[in-house]
């Protein structure tokens, strides 16, 4: 049985994707729960490694959409990966990170629209 390793990629994903709109969405969901003050402005401090994290979740969600759209043969007898089930969850969750990060990483152009 291999190693059950196919979940990393996706969650260094979408905590890529959280550092990328770490700098736009915090703030405003702070503000949306009525947490205020100066302090707030700080939080753009990730804004200059925003392209680096975006960088970061494209290459994760490339190595993990590999991993989940990979050809049955390349799975070994038994493995998760080989069964159809799995795979069909594992494809719908790769999906809906997908589109979570993309949310995140898109929120500077669609945060000033709502906010």
């Amino acid at each position: 049985m291999q190693k059950n390793d196919s979940n990393l990629p996706l969650i260094g994903g979408i905590a890529a994707a959280i550092g990328a709109g770490l700098c736009c969405v915090g703030p405003l969901l702070l503000l949306s729960l009525g947490i205020g003050g100066a302090w707030i402005g700080n939080l753009t401090l990730l804004e200059p490694y925003r392209p680096l994290f975006i960088v970061v979740v494209l290459a994760l969600f490339g190595w993990s959409g590999w991993k989940v759209y990979r050809p049955d043969e390349t799975c070994e007898p038994g493995a998760a990966c080989a069964m159809p089930q799995v795979r069909k969850r594992r494809q719908v969750i790769f999906w809906f990170t997908a589109l979570v990060a993309l949310l995140l990483i898109t929120s500077t152009y669609w945060i000033p629209l709502i906010a």
